[in-house]
């Protein structure tokens, strides 16, 4: 079973938050609102697109990189470092 199946509804949530942010975007753009608050509601839909993204990322790295079985996976410092950076660059 696919992390994007597992998660879905979860995923579908997110994705219903972020379509309701772009639409109060689109409203003040109608009600001609200034640019700082414009600007403001741009910068939480592009915060709450990150973290959706990487919130998949993640679960793909985890899901289809990680050995989660191995109990030394030599890999498994270096997955940490990458999702842990990822998490910083998606803020």
């Amino acid at each position: 079973m696919s992390h994007t199946i597992r998660d879905k509804q979860k995923l579908i949530n997110r994705s219903k938050r972020i379509r309701g942010q772009l639409e109060a975007v689109e409203r003040a753009l109608e009600a001609e609102l200034g640019c700082e608050q414009i600007m403001h509601l741009i910068g939480g839909c592009r915060g709450a697109v990150n973290g959706l993204l990487n919130e998949v990322v993640e679960d793909h790295i985890r899901t289809h990189l990680a050995d989660r079985e191995a109990i030394d996976d030599p890999n498994a410092d270096g997955i940490e470092q990458l999702v842990g950076l990822l998490r910083t660059y998606y803020k």
